[in-house]
């Protein structure tokens, strides 16, 4: 059902006179005779007897005009209260996001983000996630994203997606001739690392640990991109999130090595002081955030 021809049928059951109906509403008379008659055929009944000596409206329009008056109302006050919505979202936003997060995933919600509300200004700060989890703190950003959770009792933690890494190599490197390496066969190998206070850096050494497997050496470099290039070159493997390694996987730069009857999945949290809450801002951030991932 159309909203011009509800507000057309409306009109013409008050003035009783299609002629006086399309001027109100500045439309033709034809017009308002195509609008009635869509109507009457959308919900196969007659909303009017017209004849010459008379005009009144029927029982069944008469139930079509109650419930098309709360229809163009509650229309009205969600037009309002959406235009206001919009209204309110502008101003700054300051997003803390981990390096993975930041340059990997936040970029497309932010492309959402602006569409919507286009008069909001983003202030997007990097870092690793001790560093978010220290601006979220001292109140120097609206929200952050990081890898895993914290343990601070002071802040709001709401996971938003589930991230999955993987084992990575040189096309060339000779894990890759093996097909599913088991832990034996990760030992002893040269790995390459993100620096200290990196969540990512922080799961590899997890797990390192958890399964037990031995490093040859370790060298840290805080970017996943100076990551991928040591790689690349042959100097070691790594573990990093899928949204990282996706292109150069595609491209053959880099090799996915499977180990056998494991996988490696992380959670990602939004991050926020208790006082941020009652930022409209926020919580709009927050639900496209929630919708996109």
């Amino acid at each position: 059902m159309q909203y011009d021809a509800l507000q057309t049928f409306l009109t013409a059951a008050e003035t009783k006179n299609f002629t006086k109906t399309a001027e109100l509403l500045h439309i033709s008379q034809p017009s308002v005779s195509l609008h009635i008659k869509n109507l009457e055929k959308e919900f196969e009944t007659e909303l009017f007897v017209r004849s010459p000596k008379q005009f009144h409206i029927t029982p069944t329009g008469e139930m079509l005009y109650y419930r098309g008056k709360q229809i163009i109302q509650i229309y009205e006050q969600t037009k309002q209260e959406i235009l206001a919505h919009h209204h309110a979202v502008q101003g700054e936003l300051r997003i803390g996001a981990s390096f993975t997060i930041g340059e990997y995933i936040l970029p497309a919600v932010l492309v959402d983000l602006q569409k919507h509300y286009p008069n909001l200004q983003l202030k997007i700060t990097i870092g690793n996630t001790e560093e978010i989890i220290g601006s979220v703190r001292e109140l120097n950003v609206d929200a952050g994203l990081i890898e895993g959770q914290t343990s601070d009792q002071d802040l709001i933690v709401e996971p938003f997606t589930e991230d999955q890494l993987f084992i990575v190599a040189a096309s060339s490197h000779h894990l890759n001739s093996l097909g599913k390496v088991t832990i034996d066969d990760l030992q002893n190998q040269i790995w390459i690392t993100r620096e200290e206070g990196s969540g990512t850096r922080a799961y590899l050494e997890h797990v390192l640990r958890s399964l037990g497997i031995k490093v040859k050496a370790q060298h840290s470099i805080s970017s996943s991109q100076g990551i991928k290039e040591f790689i690349t070159e042959g100097i070691g493997i790594s573990l990093l999130s899928e949204s990282v390694i996706q292109r150069d996987v595609i491209q053959k730069d880099l090799s996915i090595i499977e180990l056998k009857d494991h996988s490696f999945k992380r959670t990602l949290s939004c991050i926020y002081s208790p006082i941020m809450l009652q930022k409209q801002n926020v919580q709009t951030f927050r639900a496209e955030l929630m919708k996109r991932c």
